[in-house]
């Protein structure tokens, strides 16, 4: 078993591993936008939409995007929660803008296929961040689509938008982005950390926070690094081995730690790490305590403090006071897997 500094998780390093032996075209949509950012991507397209009705936004949904979203179109929420949306609680007028997601890629999209075609006056916009060469995003039937490529792949930016039906998109303001230059700056240096060079921890963790808030929202094209990057990178891999991670984990679990049981994800998709449900958030904010403190770093999708910006839905901020996300993506070895498996069922007890 790898030694327990081994570090799981946290922020991409880069790694030319992960690059085609041979070049390959076809994983980006034929026609697309890449920006800086999802939420940059966006926020583009919602000022060019007309006429400027609401924006409709899942209950279950990182609350720093949906308000900056705020700034651009009113707000209306609509619950959805893990395991798929409540349509009956999204009610739109003509004009209004959907926001879609596939929650941690575990949805199949068959009930916004059938809603979007029920409503042809409301523009839909799918947000496919957490699987974005998945089955739903590429049979997508929606005006528009986006993701932020970075949840999922290792690069240091990176917004992709595209349109299903083929409709014409913004494009990017002037790039590269401010930051981008520091986040691929702290994923070089990290390489080199773990490789066991002479590298600080604080010197590159400095860089990615730096980097991540000059990021932050920004509309631009993204940088020279990931435009050149993404055709060659090899993303059916990619996928492939965090799906096998996140199964493995998954199996090794004790089933009432899990907060979909083993599997439950549709056939071809990559799911998104592995979801525990905790007890309560205390309960959960030690689990994370634990794990960091062994060097797993796991985020939190996402806190909804009442006091905050949030959905207003109290389910959804019930749940995601309970939900820890645990990493498992293509960076895991299968002795990682076994080390997280067995501190979280050291922990369970």
């Amino acid at each position: 078993m790898l030694p327990e500094s081994r570090e799981i998780g946290s922020e991409f390093h880069w790694d030319p591993a992960v690059l085609l032996t041979v070049a390959q075209n076809g994983h980006l949509p034929p026609r697309h936008s890449l920006y800086a950012t999802g939420c940059g991507a966006l926020t583009v397209l919602l000022r060019r939409l007309t006429p400027a009705g609401r924006l409709h936004v899942p209950s279950f949904f990182c609350p720093g995007v949906a308000e900056a979203l705020s700034v651009h179109r009113p707000l209306a929420w609509y619950r959805h929660l893990p395991g798929g949306p409540s349509l009956e609680t999204l009610r739109t007028r003509p004009g209004d803008v959907v926001l879609a997601q596939n929650l941690f890629g575990r949805e199949d999209g068959a009930v916004w296929r059938d809603w979007i075609t029920a409503h042809p006056d409301v523009t839909v916009i799918e947000d496919h961040s957490h699987d974005p060469f998945g089955p739903w995003a590429r049979t997508s039937i929606a005006p528009y689509a986006v993701a932020s490529l970075r949840k999922t792949l290792p690069v240091p930016d990176g917004g992709l938008l595209w349109s299903p039906r083929g409709l014409d998109l913004p494009a990017p303001s002037a790039g590269p982005a401010p930051g981008s230059d520091l986040k691929l700056a702290a994923m070089v240096l990290k390489a080199a950390w773990l490789a066991g060079h002479p590298v600080a921890k604080d010197a590159f963790r400095a860089l990615q926070q730096q980097g991540e808030h000059a990021l932050l929202g920004s509309e631009a094209a993204p940088s020279a690094f990931t435009a050149a990057v993404l055709p060659v990178l090899d993303i059916a891999g990619l996928r492939a081995a965090a799906t096998r991670n996140a199964r493995a984990l998954e199996v090794l679990l004790p089933h009432q730690l899990l907060l979909a049981a083993p599997g439950a994800h549709p056939r071809g998709a990559a799911p998104f790490r592995v979801q525990l449900l905790c007890p309560d958030e205390p309960a959960r904010d030690e689990l994370l305590r634990h794990l960091a403190g062994h060097g797993i770093y796991a985020p939190v999708h996402w806190r909804q403090p009442a006091g905050g910006f949030w959905s207003g839905d109290p389910e959804a901020a019930a749940l995601a006071g309970r939900i820890l996300t645990v990493p498992a993506d293509h960076r895991c070895t299968a002795a990682d897997v076994h080390r997280v498996a067995a501190l979280l069922a050291l922990a369970a007890v």
